[in-house]
């Protein structure tokens, strides 16, 4: 990957948007790091069935990577801010070599999990193997979501099958649902259990985002199937479609690897969920949008997301940090997702970002001001925990009101930049005319 820098990236794609039509993706190959994932657990997974003594180490691969050696990979690439050219789009989109690469993740994770299943529940493997590789299971199964995020987001009866394939190792199968048409309706709101306010936990969040999510489902799947003249028992109801994908795969891994598949199978599927709501979390922390005057939302913007332009994590997962173009256009794959000035920017990547959001104090250090700053001082437009918001005034009044104060000046100087201009601007003009 060294051969392939973000400066190199974003001089290539500099040099090829001139070109329109010509452009070609610098990281078309990179994004085989996807559905390499599955594979490098799979594998990891295979030298510690073959040595397990030798090879422990090998139980432990999953939160290796995700907490470890791609955070560092991230920090030491860096980031790519660059954007494929308009032109460029329409090919991307039509090009199947990405939605393929999307779908291969799913054949080599069942693999991967059912492997995994094996070797825990073996009467010789150690306790702390057995963690390690639920462990490993849960993360990947967790990047699973991620898969099914990006195809459930595209139509078909197929693509929804997939989605939901993805989905089912970890029992999260009402995400689909969910996501499509409860958070992307009201992302950025105080209404939307995926979406954290400033001030909140993620272990206070967590229960909300979870308990929240189940019964946004279960209402959107009703509704809609009211809508039909169907009942919710109906054989065309996605959620139940979803519960039996995993209770199938559960069923059936259990019968082959026996009774200790149970909790193994549930421990890594809570943790392999934990992940994708910690990204939850760390996507619209603080971020809120604002009514207009008769009362409603104003549409999604850049500004209600948090990014990040890191680039190993974008490559693993499939872009998603690139969120802001995400909502705003929910069906555009992931190799044509731009990133957006306007857009606040996280410190560092995804990966990187895990850690300190099970840690309260180390999280609001890292974001709480950047959410006061992203929003010049304003705390009237912060969406923050009602039970905290005269603590966190209290505690950031102070810091606010520098920021406001710098605002202003640098709105003044904005303002001083554009009358100048003008003035030049009518001088120049007016010499022109005497002339």
């Amino acid at each position: 990957m060294n051969a392939k820098t973000p400066d190199n990236l974003m001089q290539e794609s500099t040099e090829t948007e001139k070109g329109g039509s010509d452009w070609k993706d610098p990281k078309r190959y990179l994004w085989l790091l996807g559905p390499a994932l599955p594979g490098i657990g799979l594998t990891a997974l295979a030298g510690y069935a073959v040595a397990p003594k030798v090879m422990r180490p090998l139980a432990w691969t999953g939160p290796a990577l995700v907490h470890g050696i791609i955070p560092a990979l991230d920090r030491k690439i860096g980031e790519d801010q660059s954007n494929p050219p308009e032109s460029a789009v329409k090919p991307l989109e039509e090009d199947k070599y990405y939605s393929t690469l999307v779908k291969a993740f799913i054949p080599t994770q069942y693999a991967m999990t059912f492997l995994g299943t094996w070797l825990a529940t073996r009467k010789k493997t150690p306790l702390s193997d057995r963690i390690g590789i639920a462990l490993t299971v849960g993360a990947i199964n967790g990047v699973g979501i991620n898969t099914a995020h990006e195809i459930g987001h595209k139509p078909g009866k197929l693509n929804k099958f997939l989605s939901l394939a993805s989905l089912a190792p970890t029992g999260y199968t009402h995400f689909r649902l969910e996501h499509n048409f409860g958070h992307h309706k009201r992302v950025a709101t105080p209404e939307d259990p995926a979406s954290s306010r400033m001030g909140e936990s993620f272990w206070k969040f967590l229960p909300r985002t979870v308990i929240g999510g189940i019964k946004s489902a279960i209402e959107i799947e009703t509704k809609r199937l009211e809508r039909r003249g169907k009942s919710f028992w109906s054989l065309d109801n996605e959620l139940l479609q979803g519960w039996a994908m995993t209770a199938g795969f559960f069923g059936a891994t259990t019968l082959v690897c026996g009774p200790r598949a149970v909790p193994f199978l549930a421990a890594q599927a809570v943790y392999g969920a934990s992940l994708l709501e910690s990204v939850n979390y760390l996507e619209h922390y603080g971020l809120l949008r604002q009514k207009d005057e008769s009362g409603n939302y104003e549409r999604t913007k850049p500004e209600h997301s948090w990014n990040s332009n890191h680039v190993v994590t974008n490559l693993f997962l499939y872009q998603l940090q690139r969120h802001s173009d995400h909502h705003a256009h929910p069906t555009r794959s992931f190799q044509a997702l731009r990133h957006f000035e306007e857009a606040p920017q996280l410190p560092g990547g995804y990966a990187s970002m895990l850690l300190p959001t099970y840690i309260p104090n180390w999280w609001f250090e890292m974001m709480d001001k950047r959410v006061i700053e992203h929003y010049k001082g304003d705390f009237s437009r912060i969406n923050m925990d009602p039970d905290r918001k005269e603590e966190l005034m209290e505690k950031y009044g102070e810091f606010a009101a520098q920021v406001r104060e710098r605002a202003r000046m640098e709105a003044l100087e904005h303002d001083d930049a554009k009358a100048d201009a003008a003035e030049e601007t009518e001088s120049t003009e007016t010499d022109e005319a005497t002339a």
